[in-house]
């Protein structure tokens, strides 16, 4: 159930685009919580990673508290945000490493032909957007495959990212596209696989063009994490995690070895960002966020 929640969830989000800040909470018991998580681990981060949230995973946060709390954690970023809430990270000194606020969502992506002029308006105007806030980066979908061949899939995705590239690289903003399972999350989308994705990437023809390699997603549709990282790591202009199975915290109580795959993605040179999205088991949410930087936090 935890799945079909996260997919609404996520989906829901995309598509209201950015401004819809979650209801707030009781302001006492936040409070709370978020001096109870601060007095749980030390924040004093080694330095060698770039660490970032998904914004879509504590949408019952208010998002000024969840700067603050991200401020005492050490994080730098809070991502999958749109254009009216950039302004609340500056404020915190914080930036959106992965922002959205263009597109249709997850389903209904560049594989589709006819929804193609509809993206590149949506896209051509936010692009500017994001260059003028300071940001280098912008997330994308391919879509569902309905009936599509990966072939063909690849072949309408590279005609409409094409068109876009141009303004990608005047503005030096790189358009991401994200690797999702469609085995459990999300059902039928293309871009399920890196090497599909990595021949994207080449038919593009764009440094402006890469791919984001979730970590959760990809421990489930092919495995072999650290090698496909070390194959394809030219290819990677991001990261996410997730604990596997459930998608929730990223400690011992998943399959995944975290410090030892962080390691791995230093050791490829990468000096991006790696962003949190998992989705948090337990009452103390923001105790569950510091946890996951910490864990990730390797030297």
């Amino acid at each position: 159930m935890k799945n079909n929640a996260e997919n609404y969830s996520r989906r829901s989000a995309l598509k209201k685009m950015a401004g819809t800040t979650a209801m707030a909470v009781a302001g006492a018991s936040l409070a709370h919580r978020l001096s109870a998580a601060e007095a749980v681990l030390d924040s004093n981060l080694k330095g060698k990673v770039n660490h970032s949230v998904c914004r879509w995973c504590y949408n019952d946060i208010p998002l000024e508290d969840l700067c603050k709390a991200a401020n005492s954690i050490g994080l730098t970023s809070i991502e999958l945000t749109g254009p009216e809430e950039w302004p609340v990270l500056k404020k915190y000194g914080l930036t959106s490493a992965l922002p959205w606020g263009a597109g249709k969502g997850i389903a209904e992506g560049f594989n589709n032909p006819a929804l193609h002029d509809e993206l590149v308006k949506s896209y051509s105007e936010v692009i500017p957007k994001a260059a003028a806030a300071g940001l280098t980066q912008i997330i994308c979908f391919s879509g569902n495959r309905n009936g599509l061949d990966d072939e063909k899939g690849i072949e309408n995705c590279a005609i409409g990212l094409q068109r876009l590239m141009p303004i990608a690289e005047k503005y030096k903003v790189t358009m991401v596209m994200e690797l999702l399972n469609s085995k459990v999350n999300h059902p039928d989308y293309q871009c399920d696989h890196t090497p599909w994705g990595v021949a994207l990437c080449d038919k593009v023809g764009s440094d402006r063009f890469k791919l984001l390699y979730d970590i959760y997603h990809m421990q489930i549709m092919e495995g072999d994490v650290i090698a496909t990282i070390k194959k394809y790591q030219k290819y990677i202009a991001h990261y996410h995690t997730g604990g596997v199975p459930g998608r929730n915290e990223i400690d011992d109580t998943q399959e995944l070895n975290y410090p030892a795959i962080m390691k791995a993605i230093l050791e490829t040179g990468f000096k991006g960002y790696v962003a949190q999205e998992f989705i948090p088991k337990r009452e103390d949410k923001i105790a569950s966020l510091r946890q996951g930087v910490q864990i990730c936090d390797v030297a």
